[in-house]
């Protein structure tokens, strides 16, 4: 899954219509009896004026802001003001045209885009199909090192085929590639300022020259990133109606529910859920839901130890009270997850997405035929090592409730907390995984598409970080993937989704809408996941005239 941190951790996000979520994600009021019911909407009230300046709070600073390396939130949340993609996701989880008019495929393998003309660069120069084969490139270079190349897997070239053009021919049919560059992949900066940058490119030495709403003013390492209004943006649109938008970077959930409590910042995306209730009811702003893509789930690091054997895996599913966790993890604001793609991310086909997930089985809470299957496996006493984070509150809820969920059924589930940069690194670098056997993640979609979070499950793919293998789920998923029939492949995707469930190579958790706050004196953010890659800052101004 590319997954990221979030409230736990993640994928990159996106493109899902409204109509296609479950109880956590839809629109209608979802209380579920462990807490208060909220509403979901794809954005806040309009705002009513401008404003000279509005300080954002991150969980946590970038670790970089090179499209190309932003694989987790808090790059991406800065980048999605900053960069631009082929194509654009919207509020309510839809994609449009962005940097790209429009594409055509002549045959299965050719995709042809004719870009947005007379679009500028922050230092004022003009964006041309050069740019456009520069960025897409990176992603397949070694030497970059990016996450997302997965992507790129079937891409034979990318050649400009004139001023305005690209085109992309690929070595077989791949529905998943075209829907991604509405994600980082899709991602154009200037090809001088990437020549000239060099290795500097995203980091706090560099530049970062893009398109967006907002230009890069400053990065004060360990402090804040500034960003400043570009007020020749090409979408009249979305002028900002901010002239400087600061992000301050809080790690402790206290330390930063009081910012938001005080006013020190504005707003925030992810906003801890241990201090959901004190947010709500403290009149200093308002704490909002929108759509949101994403489960939690535990997803298994090593297959070759204790949780390798499909009777453990099962057993650790059956021992865990999911409703406990909602409480404890959620506010009491979700449901239990019965995939490990949300229902929420099933935009492909919304009339059948009922039907697929009812079909699957609920989540047993067991202890009792848990126990009998550890015992069967042989695995009682065994260790398993499940990585922990001060980074959110949601990770350590879940991490000491599989903990005692292990030692209620003969695991012995052993906790290793590291600090939030290894947290991340989890994700992003295989390494970081060693001696590891578990992490919690919040596995979520970057396309309107539920076949991209299964894809990370693919042998060898990026995103299976526990390098699960299953020659049925790549036959069927070739098979998918290949289909240009929204239908067929949705059903083919249902066949994925039941395979996952069955093998439990990610263990499904729970799922929740998205969160954020503004404080009294703003409004106009978009509430959802889409805040990954759109420009949501743009709509940000004055509560008040």
């Amino acid at each position: 899954m590319p997954r990221a941190i979030a409230s736990l951790v993640c994928t990159a996000a996106l493109a899902v219509t409204a109509t296609a979520c479950s109880g956590a994600t839809n629109p209608a009021s979802a209380g579920n009896g462990n807490g208060p019911g909220y509403r979901v909407t794809p954005t806040s009230a309009p705002a009513k004026g401008s404003l000279s300046s509005v300080t954002w709070s991150l969980y946590a600073e970038p670790y970089t802001l090179d499209y190309a390396l932003a694989y987790d939130y808090p790059p991406n949340t800065v980048l999605a003001n900053v960069c631009e993609q082929l194509f654009r996701v919207t509020p309510d989880l839809k994609t449009e045209p962005g940097l790209a008019v429009k594409y055509d495929q002549p045959d299965p393998r050719t995709l042809v885009y004719t870009l947005r003309p007379n679009v500028k660069f922050h230092d004022g120069t003009t964006m041309t199909a050069n740019d456009v084969v520069a960025s897409l490139k990176r992603h397949t270079d070694p030497a970059t090192g990016s996450p997302w190349g997965s992507a790129f897997k079937n891409v034979s070239s990318i050649k400009k085929t004139g001023p305005l053009e690209v085109t992309i021919r690929l070595s077989r049919p791949d529905v998943l590639f075209n829907e991604l560059l509405a994600a980082s992949p899709g991602t154009v900066e200037s090809a001088a300022t990437l020549a000239e940058n060099g290795k500097d490119y995203g980091t706090p030495k560099g530049t970062v020259n893009c398109t967006g709403p907002f230009t890069l003013d400053k990065w004060a390492q360990g402090d804040s990133i500034t960003l400043k209004k570009n007020a020749a943006y090409w979408d009249r649109t979305l002028i900002p109606r901010t002239d400087s938008l600061t992000f301050t970077f809080v790690e402790d959930p206290a330390a930063r529910t009081n910012a938001l409590r005080s006013g020190t910042a504005d707003g925030g995306y992810m906003v801890p859920s241990t201090s959901l209730a004190q947010l709500r009811a403290g009149g200093k702003g308002q704490v909002l839901f929108g759509p949101n893509t994403a489960a939690a789930d535990l997803a298994v690091l090593n297959h070759d130890g204790p949780l390798g054997d499909l009777k453990v895996r099962r057993a650790l599913s059956m021992a865990l009270d999911r409703k406990g966790i909602i409480k404890a993890a959620a506010g009491g604001g979700g449901v239990p997850a019965k995939a490990p793609a949300a229902q929420g991310a099933w935009a492909l086909a919304p009339e059948k997405t009922a039907g697929y997930f009812d079909a699957l089985p609920e989540p047993k809470y067991d202890v009792e035929a848990a126990k009998k299957l550890i015992t069967e496996a042989g695995a009682k006493g065994r260790r398993i090592t499940m990585v922990t984070s001060s980074l959110a509150p949601e990770i350590s809820v879940v991490a000491n409730a599989v903990q005692a969920a292990g030692r209620q059924i003969g695991l012995d589930v052993e906790l290793k907390t590291v600090p939030p940069d290894a947290y991340s690194s989890i994700f992003v670098d295989p390494g970081a995984r060693t001696g590891l056997d578990l992490v919690v993640t919040n596995g979520y979609d970057n396309t309107p598409d539920p076949l991209e979070f299964y894809q990370y499950l693919r042998t060898g793919d990026f995103g299976n970080y526990g390098n699960w293998s299953d020659a049925e789920f790549d036959a069927v998923f070739d098979r998918a993937n290949a289909e240009p029939d929204p239908a067929e492949r949705a059903d083919l995707t249902a066949k994925l989704q039941e395979i996952a469930v069955r093998e439990l190579p990610v263990i499904p958790l729970y799922e929740a809408p998205f969160t954020v706050y503004l404080g009294k004196r703003i409004t106009g953010a978009p509430t959802g996941i889409a805040q990954l890659y759109y420009p949501w800052a743009a709509t940000i101004g004055a509560a008040q005239r």
